[in-house]
């Protein structure tokens, strides 16, 4: 992988992120890794299905990189998030930062993360058990008690 930020369709090794940002003058790396959980509010997940616009969505992760540099001084980021279905327990990103000191790198993952659902134009599908719902929206501000019939059922109609 040439870039530190970068989108997949494939599973997201955990150790090549983080060997990106891994360095002698680095006292601390610390590592998101957002998994597929099965119940959001109440519902049941079956899977997720992410799309994104890939280059604008990577460009917008190098950017959250390079904010990141200007805000925690002596940090390094690496970013990779997942396209395409994921199931349970799936990773669908992984986020690795390193600085000098570990307060700032606690910082900086979760300013990362926050950033992603603010930014990245990358969406999920919800799959659950009675129906579907794109979330166009990171920050999950939608509701998930709306009872949106699965495509499936749909057809035909």
């Amino acid at each position: 992988m040439k870039t530190d930020y970068w989108i997949t369709n494939k599973p997201i090794e955990i150790t090549e992120v983080v060997a990106k940002v891994t360095r002698p003058e680095a006292g601390a790396v610390n590592t998101f890794i957002g998994t597929v959980r099965e119940f959001t509010k109440g519902k049941r997940t079956l899977h997720l299905e992410y799309q994104a616009y890939v280059a604008m969505a990577e460009k917008k992760l190098a950017q959250i990189g390079e904010e990141i540099d200007q805000k925690w001084d002596g940090a390094r980021t690496a970013i990779a998030h997942r396209i395409g279905r994921l199931e349970i327990s799936d990773i669908a990103v992984v986020i690795a930062v390193s600085t000098p000191h570990r307060n700032d790198a606690f910082e900086a993952s979760r300013y990362a993360i926050e950033r992603i659902k603010e930014i990245v134009p990358i969406w999920k599908k919800e799959h659950w058990e009675d129906g579907t719902l794109w979330i166009g929206d990171q920050k999950e501000k939608q509701s998930y008690t709306e009872n949106i019939p699965a495509e499936d059922d749909m057809k035909g109609k």
